[in-house]
């Protein structure tokens, strides 16, 4: 178990999945966590359960305001900033290039670069004083390619660019920025999404037949690679896209 004691951190889109079990994974580690999100009474109730170790702040991370605020929320509460978790994204629409739309891609866009651009331009500041860290949820569909999502491998793949410059940039000011990679988690968003599915307990099998390790990723999982990337335990380690998906990128390939 990674040592956090005397970290604070802001994990964006923290009230459910990913981002959830991040929350409770940094704060059992020992930091003191701000649950993001636009999900009001789910961050509340994250935050009441972390109790002196949570605090909830609603933010849309495609607001640059709303991002300034949360940061300075959290300075004021615990007196610095030393870790941020880019987790909040979305993943829709599920289609080829072809058959998403503009707005469609507008949105990916917006959501998952502009938010995490917004959230490090705002916390550099405070990251340079506490020679923090970032960790940003990006995807294999962003490094393999994944089918009929297109766009959201586009935003991943992205985000993984980014990670590696800002790596560049900050190294200077003693800021680590690195990025995880996962294949397919099993979140509340998966579940919606195969719940349409004729059978959608088969459906759950072959997604998780994407990886090496036949079966799908625990939140916890990722929330555990998080922790180690936030930690003094990883501080030689800046600039990577880091694979947590159970061997997919030996032979990433569409759900059989």
């Amino acid at each position: 178990m990674a040592s956090l004691e005397s970290k604070v951190a802001i994990i964006t889109g923290a009230a459910q999945g990913i981002g959830r079990a991040c929350a409770i994974r940094l704060a059992a580690d020992g930091a003191k966590v701000v649950v993001a999100d636009i999900q009001v009474e789910k961050g509340k109730g994250l935050a009441a359960e972390l109790g002196d170790a949570g605090l909830f702040h609603e933010l849309n991370v495609t607001s640059e305001e709303q991002w300034a605020a949360a940061i300075a929320a959290t300075v004021e509460k615990w007196g610095k900033l030393d870790i941020v978790v880019h987790n909040a994204a979305i993943v829709t629409p599920a289609s080829a290039v072809q058959n998403t739309t503009n707005e469609e891609f507008d949105l990916l866009i917006d959501v998952n670069i502009r938010g995490i651009f917004f959230g490090c331009k705002m916390a550099y500041p405070e990251l340079q004083k506490s020679k923090g860290c970032i960790v940003s949820i990006a995807s294999m569909a962003g490094v393999s390619g994944q089918l009929e999502h297109a766009a959201y491998g586009a935003t991943k793949g992205a985000v993984n660019a980014l990670t590696k410059c800002m790596a560049v940039d900050w190294a200077a000011d003693g800021i680590r920025v690195n990025s995880i990679c996962p294949a397919c988690v099993q979140t509340e968003a998966l579940d919606m999404y195969v719940a349409n599915a004729p059978d959608p307990e088969e459906e759950l099998r072959k997604w998780g037949s994407i990886h090496l390790i036949k079966r799908l990723t625990d939140p916890a999982e990722i929330a555990a690679a998080v922790s180690f990337l936030s930690s003094d335990d990883a501080s030689f380690i800046t600039g990577s896209n880091m694979p947590v998906s159970g061997g997919s990128e030996c032979g990433y390939k569409p759900p059989q």
